[in-house]
């Protein structure tokens, strides 16, 4: 018996933990008994975020960034580790490559070493502009590798690679969920991310802006079926691998996201179109096949419910 079957696999790091979905990551975990360290070195995640954690003596928080060693002693390992959006990768594109690869390096030389299982947060930005749609696990991809968003694309392909050749050459237990776009509670406010965009701009009555001609599609998936479409994947067994994607494969426009966040804010802002970024995927939708057969999960909440509970979150977020 190996020493983290032992132990029943009950002490997990979160790198990443107090950003948006590492914070609720954390909160499933706690809740299931695990015990937490919580890794972040506060670049995207807020203190906010955990700060309701402090008082359990089953949570710890570590101020640490990635690119450097770490020497903990876990069972588990949750790799979300780095910026998300667009304005918070681009402002240190460089650091934003080292958080992926070199984070993954170090995370994953800690799991070879303590024999721990390792998660890996990869994202649907490894498809690019994707020419297949829906996009599949076995899509390659359409990625620019000299744009200005392939800081983050890239780094996330390559920490994939790395996580494989670990999986073939060590026989390191590993798990790779590629994450569609997710939203809700704890979202950054200035993550310029369209639904906390959206939401943000609807509740201060300014002008919501559409980038191109709003047509571009996007599948949201809400925060909670994120994380258990996670925790399913950590708990498969040794052979399920991945890459499997989660996310919401309902589909919608940016129009029609703008249009029910201003019916559910009653606002009266205006939708203003704004040139549309470089590499800015035009579709955007997952086939969670995988997902379903495999780990038994698929999204619940509808986006209209889930834009409530973000909405609420932001309303008194901007009330402080």
């Amino acid at each position: 018996m190996t020493r983290a079957s032992s132990l029943l696999e009950n002490r997990a790091l979160v790198s990443g933990g107090s950003g948006f979905l590492g914070s609720h990551l954390c909160d499933r975990l706690l809740g299931r008994g695990q015990e937490v360290l919580c890794v972040d070195n506060l670049f995207t995640g807020q203190k906010r975020n955990v700060a309701h954690l402090h008082g359990n003596a089953k949570f710890e928080f570590l101020r640490h960034d990635v690119t450097f060693p770490l020497f903990v002693e876990v069972d588990q390992i949750w790799n979300l580790a780095c910026p998300a959006s667009p304005i918070h990768y681009q402002h240190d594109p460089v650091q934003t490559t080292k958080t992926s690869v070199h984070g993954a390096i170090n995370m994953l030389g800690l799991a070879k070493r303590l024999g721990a299982k390792i998660l890996q947060a990869s994202t649907s930005e490894v498809y690019g502009d994707p020419s297949v749609h829906p996009q599949t696990e076995d899509y390659w991809g359409n990625v620019n590798p000299i744009g200005p968003r392939s800081c983050y694309d890239e780094g996330k392909r390559c920490a994939e690679t790395l996580f494989f050749d670990y999986y073939r050459q060590h026989q390191l237990r590993i798990k790779v969920m590629r994450i569609f776009n997710t939203y809700g509670p704890r979202m950054h406010p200035n993550d310029g991310r369209v639904v906390s965009n959206f939401i943000v701009q609807a509740l201060k009555g300014q002008d919501i802006t559409i980038y191109g001609d709003g047509q571009q599609t996007r599948a949201f998936c809400y925060v909670d079926d994120l994380i258990e479409g996670m925790i399913r994947l950590m708990d498969s067994g040794d052979d399920v691998t991945g890459p499997i994607n989660i996310g919401n494969p309902g589909e919608f426009t940016m129009l029609q996201l703008a249009e029910t966040v201003l019916k559910l804010t009653g606002s009266k802002s205006k939708l203003v179109k704004l040139p549309l970024p470089a590499d800015d995927p035009k579709q955007r939708r997952p086939d969670i096949t995988r997902a379903k057969s495999t780990l038994g999960w698929e999204p619940k909440v509808q986006l209209e419910d889930g834009l409530k509970e973000t909405i609420s979150y932001f309303k008194k977020l901007l009330e402080e």
